[in-house]
């Protein structure tokens, strides 16, 4: 019951009930990425996803970027790409967060070689 709530009263936690009811009745399955992400697309040509968990577009990954928004490439037929060892793993949006980049919490930031302008 809380589920249907959710749906109904909010877009940030999952798909919202307009979407599920879009999706069961024009909604063609594509793939599914390697977070759980699932990929649809219309007759019409419309094309979305269906986060795993929390909604943040940065969890799209670069093979399926490239399909959501009609780029044609390589990529786009083979959705199985090799990862290289030197590649990282998807980081969140750190904004908000203690993990958020501040210029002053910075330890490694280059020190100013000038002064600046005093009023």
């Amino acid at each position: 019951m809380l589920t249907i709530l959710k749906e109904i009263f909010t877009w940030w936690n999952q798909q919202t009930l307009g979407t599920r009811i879009q999706t069961f009745f024009f909604g063609k399955f594509v793939g599914e990425d390697h977070l759980g992400n699932k990929y649809y697309k219309s007759k019409s040509g419309r094309r979305w996803v269906i986060y795993n968990g929390e909604i943040e577009a940065s969890k799209i990954p670069n093979e399926w970027y490239s399909w959501m928004h009609f780029t044609n490439n390589n990529i786009e037929n083979t959705h199985n790409i090799k990862k290289y060892n030197w590649q990282k793993e998807h980081l969140p949006n750190q904004t908000g967060t203690q993990n958020s980049y501040h210029p002053k919490k910075n330890k490694n930031a280059v020190k100013k070689k000038y002064n600046s302008w005093q009023n």
